[in-house]
């Protein structure tokens, strides 16, 4: 269905921004929760920070948009849930590099 916008005001158009914005954030809070309910608190998973190597460990907490693992090393990382897949074995996976959302908290 297509939406004419050359006939509408200036609010018009800032408050369908607005509406547009807010929708495409909860189709991608919705696409990241589901991912998240792939794995549980306890499971290991694995992931690769951009100029890092492969880290392993194990998730310990369901953030708003994120997970904590804590990883075989101890450092403690929150990571979107898309960036993970499942450890297959004690520090062993395989996949791409993580660029987006990884961060490293200094606790």
């Amino acid at each position: 269905m297509p939406i004419d916008i050359d006939h509408l005001t200036e609010a018009e158009l800032i408050d369908l921004n607005n509406r547009i914005v807010e929708r495409l954030r909860f189709l991608h809070q919705m696409r990241s929760h589901r991912k998240m309910l792939e794995f549980s608190i306890g499971d290991r998973v694995s992931f690769q920070p951009a100029g890092r190597p492969l880290l392993s460990g194990m998730i310990t907490r369901y953030n708003k948009k994120t997970v904590t693992v804590v990883t075989d090393g101890g450092e403690r990382w929150n990571v979107a849930p898309g960036l993970l897949q499942p450890a297959r074995d004690a520090g062993t996976a395989s996949g791409g590099s993580a660029t987006a959302l990884v961060q490293r908290n200094c606790k």
